[in-house]
């Protein structure tokens, strides 16, 4: 991870398959290492009903990506209260990092995990109609198994810890 460690703002960007962006938002730098970045960003869409929970505008994300990984992990806190509300994982190309900006390609699948433990897939069919390489298919159904094995043992929160 190639990181500025003066510079405390980043921009993420959400790409598609074809490389087009699909959203951008700011966040701020918590930390990083190695192979990844954790950052702080808060929700800047309207409220939203999804799978039983909502997703409010200002809600607090805690954003894990790697650039070694393919997958990113969000942390979803209330903003009211700060209670934790889901673990939302995205399937992607590993991110790429640099100076100021996160970038990475969204492989649609995803992976909604509850704090009492159950967990859905999101957006399989939408993964099955995407136009990618067989190796990219396989590494996207991978780091599914992977996240999934993550939710199931409990260890999700150790990929945001940074303390």
């Amino acid at each position: 991870v190639i990181m500025n460690t003066s510079e405390n703002k980043i921009t993420v960007i959400k790409l598609n398959t074809q490389h087009e962006e699909t959203w951008r938002y700011q966040g701020r730098v918590l930390a990083h290492d190695t192979h990844s970045i954790l950052i702080e960003a808060f929700f800047n869409r309207d409220d939203l009903e999804f799978h039983d929970i909502t997703l409010r505008e200002k809600d607090r994300f805690l954003e894990r990506y790697y650039d070694n990984r393919w997958y990113n992990i969000f942390e979803i806190h209330d903003r009211e209260d700060d209670g934790l509300k889901a673990w939302y994982c995205n399937v992607t190309t590993p991110a790429e990092i640099s100076s100021g900006k996160i970038a990475y390609i969204d492989l649609a699948l995803d992976l909604l995990v509850y704090p009492d433990g159950r967990f859905l897939v999101l957006d399989e069919d939408e993964f099955e109609a995407l136009t990618i390489t067989k190796k990219t298919r396989t590494k996207a159904r991978q780091s599914l198994e992977t996240l999934i094995n993550l939710a199931k043992s409990g260890k999700l929160n150790r990929a945001l810890d940074y303390s």
